[in-house]
């Protein structure tokens, strides 16, 4: 037999002559399970005596690889938004692109197990680390490991990590500087959830005080909202800030996912949007885009990002000793038709601060 065919005639060939069984072969080929440094180079040596010319799962397990990336992804919710898909599917797709594939774990900070299957067995040659908390502990173990890893997002002391993350405080500033502009004075926040929030969520946290920042130094008024991640979560909001607040002209949302319940409470309160409430944020520009008006927004490249964190990560892979690399992306805003200037009739349209 002068080459190794993908069969299991073969695959027991190559078993019978390293003395280990079919399945413990097939283990060393993939990388699903752990196998001993020593049995592994066992079953090259084999492969090697055979003459076989090495296609991928060969040339991955002589370099103890297993072409296979984590992404570590629990859902912040009860569920995925349409935004977080997208990061799912950007990480897929340049991660084949390279001749990886992706095992997606939902482990969160506390889940041994799943960490411990993930990192501790070396099922993935790196993983790629969401919903990032400002302190988050699954980070920290990272470190601890010396494995390979990136994060989308960023804590609260990045420098030792790398990462791709949005500009989160500084695009919520930019936001509530274009309804300043318009003449907006009484503004609203729509956060994430209070959960989140409490959590230490690294875009919500950074977003509220961009939030805080901007209101400050605009000399406007405004409150922040935290919100589920559901449409009628946003629904029920826009009728509470408009009972509590019925001056607010001007709203900046960062919760994708309650976007059109949040349009179909203002409407529902005979708010038109933009004569009477302009309303602008963060957000994928699909979602941007289906709702009537289009969302004035700073479009999230996931995609992108999730190009950017195989790369990052890649990096990692190969060489841990250079120093981690960090992307902060800062997209325009783009206008569409869901701003515009504040209505005359709220009693408080004057030219903005500074002007």
């Amino acid at each position: 037999m002068s080459r190794l065919e993908a069969s299991a005639v073969n695959i027991g060939e190559v078993a019978r002559r390293a003395k280990v069984s079919r399945s413990t072969v097939s283990y060393a080929l993939s990388g699903k399970r752990p196998v001993s440094e020593a049995t592994r180079q066992r079953i090259q040596r084999v492969i090697d005596e055979m003459g076989y010319q090495p296609n991928a799962s060969a040339r991955a397990l002589a370099r103890g690889e297993t072409r296979t990336l984590g992404l570590v992804f629990p859902p912040a919710g009860s569920h995925y938004t349409d935004m977080q898909l997208d990061f799912i599917g950007g990480v897929a797709e340049a991660a084949a692109a390279r001749d990886y594939d992706v095992l997606m774990s939902m482990a969160d900070a506390g889940e041994e197990q799943s960490f411990q299957r993930l990192v501790g067995e070396r099922r993935v040659d790196g993983a790629i680390l969401m919903e990032i908390r400002l302190e988050d502990a699954r980070v920290d173990r990272m470190l601890r490991t010396s494995f390979p890893f990136v994060t989308i997002g960023r804590v609260a002391r990045p420098d030792d990590t790398a990462w791709v993350d949005l500009d989160h405080l500084t695009l919520v500033r930019r936001c509530v500087q274009h309804l300043s502009d318009l003449g907006h004075r009484h503004l609203a926040f729509v956060n994430r959830s209070e959960a989140l929030l409490r959590a230490g969520y690294e875009s919500a946290r950074r977003g509220q005080d961009g939030f805080e920042l901007a209101i400050r130094q605009l000399g406007l008024r405004g409150v922040a909202y935290p919100c589920d991640d559901d449409a009628m979560a946003g629904e029920r909001l826009a009728e509470r800030v408009l009972a509590e607040h019925p001056e607010t002209t001007g709203i900046v949302t960062v919760n994708e996912a309650s976007l059109g319940g949040l349009y179909r409470g203002l409407t529902g309160a005979g708010r038109t949007i933009p004569r009477d409430v302009s309303v602008t944020g963060i957000a994928g520009a699909r979602w941007a885009e289906a709702v009537t008006p289009s969302l004035t927004a700073a479009d999230v490249p996931a995609h992108e990002m999730g190009r950017i964190a195989i790369d990052l990560l890649l990096e990692r892979i190969g060489d841990q000793r250079t120093p981690p690399r960090h992307q902060l992306l800062m997209p325009p805003i783009v206008l569409r038709a869901s701003t515009g200037s504040a209505p005359v009739s709220s009693g408080d349209h004057h030219a903005p601060a500074g002007s």
